[in-house]
């Protein structure tokens, strides 16, 4: 995920050059391929997929399970334990969270294309070597397109569970459109599939290299936590932290593939998914009666109402 930093951190980051192997090479083949991929990518706006689904509350649910699947990555795992590791491992509900709103502005922002290149220069300093030796960048296409990837199919996976899910051609249009949503970065698009049946088998093919890691092992055993924001009184947060921890870690393990379940060493019911199924009943019918505007998070409810504003605009 996006490695929130301090503002030292991000003065660095702007002044720090791009490696070279994240921004698409000048041979023509590359800048061919980019091309032909951005003729594939669909508008992102009032009306697409990404635009009513990629900042529904209900991607919450999720977030828990897209942060074990993305930290089963070694690359990933090991970015965040030495560049954010001591915030996360102290407060990591805090870590968590904060990694929301910028990723969403790529979405939702006035300026998506700004705001997608300040978040890939966060990462611009976030690079160091693995247990094994070898040399990692975060900005290296097939790390930072993985995370990518991770947030485009918990979006899926998130309607399918609580909501109706995708047919087939709303997943091709939904993948199609997620390509504008990575375009917005500013990186190389060298490892971006064209569609979405290339999609699926790039994911396919990923699930078996992943591995436990250090942060999954914390994340899936974490006991209490301190409060995300000062914000909440500690008193509540004493009640609510082992119900929110419990609760995430269930639903991690409901809601993972399988095969990444058994890699974690996690046990599943039938009667755990029975209660998983009545629970996502429960979000379904709720998100039925619910007004549109409360089912999105902050920033996706602030760039709805201003894309609003300027349809109003340009009518008047």
């Amino acid at each position: 995920m996006p490695c929130p930093v301090s503002h030292a951190a991000r003065q660095a980051s702007a002044a720090a050059p791009l490696p070279p192997e994240a921004l698409e090479p000048d041979e023509p083949a590359a800048q061919d391929r980019r091309q032909a991929l951005m003729r594939q990518a669909l508008p992102i706006g009032p009306g697409s997929l990404l635009w009513e689904c990629a900042g529904d509350l209900r991607g919450l649910l999720v977030i828990f399970r897209v942060g074990l699947i993305q930290n089963m990555h070694p690359a990933v795992s090991r970015a965040l334990e030495e560049h954010s590791g001591e915030v996360f491992l102290k407060n990591p509900w805090n870590r968590l969270l904060r990694s929301i709103p910028p990723i969403m502005g790529v979405i939702y922002d006035p300026q998506p294309d700004e705001v997608g290149r300040q978040v890939r220069d966060f990462h611009v300093q976030i690079k160091g070597r693995l247990s094994d030796g070898r040399a990692y960048h975060s900005l290296h296409p097939d790390i930072y397109f993985w995370t990518h990837a991770t947030f485009v199919e918990g979006v899926i996976a998130a309607r399918a569970v609580f909501d109706t899910p995708f047919t087939p051609a709303q997943k091709e249009r939904l993948y199609r459109e997620s390509i504008t949503w990575y375009s917005r970065y500013g990186v190389s698009m060298r490892p971006v599939p064209p569609d979405y049946a290339s999609f699926e088998r790039y994911w396919n093919e990923m699930l078996p290299t992943l591995q436990p890691t250090p942060i999954t092992h914390h994340a899936i055993h974490m006991g209490r936590t301190p409060r995300p924001f000062e914000s909440i009184p500690r008193p509540v947060w004493w009640l609510l932290d082992p119900l929110v921890n419990r609760f995430s870690q269930w639903l991690g393990r409901g809601t993972l593939p399988p095969v990444l379940r058994q890699k974690l060493g996690m046990r599943w019911s039938r009667a755990d998914q029975a209660l998983l199924r009545v629970f996502a009943a429960g979000v379904r019918v709720a998100f039925a009666v619910m007004p549109t505007e409360w089912r999105y998070l902050p920033t996706a409810k602030v760039g709805r109402r201003v894309a609003r504003e300027q349809v109003r605009a340009r009518v008047v």
